[in-house]
C-alpha cells in the first residue's frame, strides 16, 4: 500500500477488508468499516479496537463517507482561510501517511513471521525428512534380513530334501540289508551238519545193539552173562592165603 493507493483497510485485526461507501475515523488515527464501527463505537464508554485507546471526546469517531458528493466537496472546506486549509488537509495527509506507515509494518511483522514460520517448518521438514531416511534405512535393513531369510529358508528346503531323499536310500538299503541277511542265515542253517556229542545216547533197538557190541568188542561182559548171587552161592570160597 503506497500514498498514491486509493484504498484502506479496515483496522479490525480479522477484518481487514478494503473500505467502500462510509468508515469509522477515530482521533487516534485508525479506521473501521462501517460494519465493526458500528458494532464497537455505539458502546458507551467507547474503545479503540486497534490500540485500546479511550474515545471520549465527542469528535473523536467520525463517521465519514469515502466517496464524497460534488456538492459536498464544493462546501465542505468553503469560506475557510487557506492555512485552516492547508491544516486541514496536512492532517488529512499525515493520517493517509500513518495508515500507510501502519500497513507497512504490518506487512512486515507478516513477513517476519511468515519468514520465522518457513524456517520452522524447513527445520521440522529436515528432521521429518531424516527420520524418514532412517526409518526408510531401517526398512531396507529389514528387506535384505528378510531376503537373507527367504535365502536361508530356500537352502534349508533344499537340504531337508535332500536329507529326507538320503533317509530314503538308507531305509531301501537297511531293507535290502535285512532280506539278504536272513536269506543268508537260512542258507547256512539249511547246509550246516549237527554235531553229536560222545556221551548223548538215542533210545532205540538199533541204538541198543551197536551199545552192546561196542561193550563186547572192548572184552566187557554183556549184562546177563554176570553171575547173580544165588549162582555163586554153591561154588567154593577159595581164598588166597
Amino acid at each position: 500500500m503506497s500514498l498514491c493507493d486509493d484504498t484502506l483497510l479496515c483496522n479490525f485485526p480479522k477484518c481487514r477488508t478494503k473500505l467502500s461507501g462510509f468508515a469509522w475515523v477515530t482521533a487516534c488515527s485508525h479506521v473501521f468499516c462501517d460494519q465493526h464501527g458500528s458494532g464497537e463505537f455505539t458502546r458507551s464508554p467507547a474503545i479503540c479496537p486497534a490500540c485500546s485507546s479511550a474515545l471520549s471526546g465527542k469528535l473523536d469517531i467520525v463517521r465519514t463517507e469515502l466517496s464524497p458528493s460534488e456538492e459536498y466537496k464544493a462546501m465542505v472546506l468553503a469560506g475557510l482561510r487557506p492555512d485552516i486549509v492547508l491544516d486541514i488537509s496536512a492532517r488529512a495527509l499525515a493520517f493517509w501517511g500513518y495508515q500507510v506507515h501502519q500497513e507497512h509494518m504490518y506487512q512486515e511483522y507478516s513477513l517476519s513471521r511468515a519468514d520465522t514460520q518457513l524456517k520452522q517448518m524447513e527445520k521440522l521438514l529436515t528432521q521429518q525428512n531424516q527420520s524418514r531416511e532412517l526409518e526408510l534405512n531401517a526398512m531396507r535393513g529389514e528387506i535384505a534380513s528378510l531376503k537373507k531369510m527367504e535365502e536361508y529358508k530356500r537352502k534349508y528346503s533344499e537340504v531337508s530334501e535332500r536329507l529326507m531323499e538320503r533317509n530314503r536310500q538308507y531305509q531301501k538299503l537297511q531293507g535290502l540289508y535285512d532280506s539278504l541277511r536272513l536269506r543268508n542265515m537260512a542258507v547256512v542253517a539249511r547246509h550246516a551238519t549237527p554235531q553229536r556229542s560222545p556221551q548223548s545216547f538215542s533210545l532205540g533197538p538199533d541204538r541198543d545193539s551197536r551199545f552192546f557190541s561196542c561193550l563186547e568188542a572192548d572184552g566187557a561182559k554183556p549184562f546177563f552173562q554176570f553171575s547173580s548171587p544165588a549162582r555163586d552161592k554153591g561154588r567154593p570160597f577159595i581164598s588166597n592165603h
